[in-house]
């Protein structure tokens, strides 16, 4: 039997760094993979940490075209849904870490969720899943 699996969503940013540090240092995420490429690219990879699932490779704008999508890629749409085991925890860090919460944390059947714009604008629910 086959097995296919969503691994690797990319998300475009206007720097490497920037993008990184936000993730990596700011939400905590860790880096799995920053290796060189040809002129001048990047191929770098971050991942929630101690998460399972697809990873995010950050891909530096390089054209208008490109920079016009950073921070809307999904058309205004929550695009990334980041499961957290400790949502008080977590809303602290990144409210910390520049975040900007679009609403007050809420109680769904499903768990606990809140939106978030990243760095660039892009929309995230935050979500602890209800136990049970």
């Amino acid at each position: 039997m086959s097995r296919n699996s969503l691994f690797l969503v990319s998300l475009v940013v206007d720097t490497y760094d920037r993008a990184k540090a936000f993730y990596c240092d700011g939400l905590g995420f860790t880096c799995v993979e920053d290796v060189g490429q040809p002129e001048g690219k990047r191929w770098v990879v971050v991942r929630p940490r101690g998460g399972e699932g697809a990873s995010l490779l950050l891909a530096e704008a390089t054209d208008d075209a490109q920079r016009a999508a950073i921070g809307n890629q999904t058309g205004g749409r929550v695009g990334f849904f980041l499961e957290t085991d400790d949502f008080a925890r977590d809303h602290r860090r990144f409210q910390t870490a520049g975040a900007v919460f679009q609403e007050e944390p809420r109680h769904e059947p499903y768990g606990t969720v809140a939106v978030f714009a990243d760095l660039y604008g892009n929309l995230w629910d935050l979500i602890e899943r209800r136990k049970g």
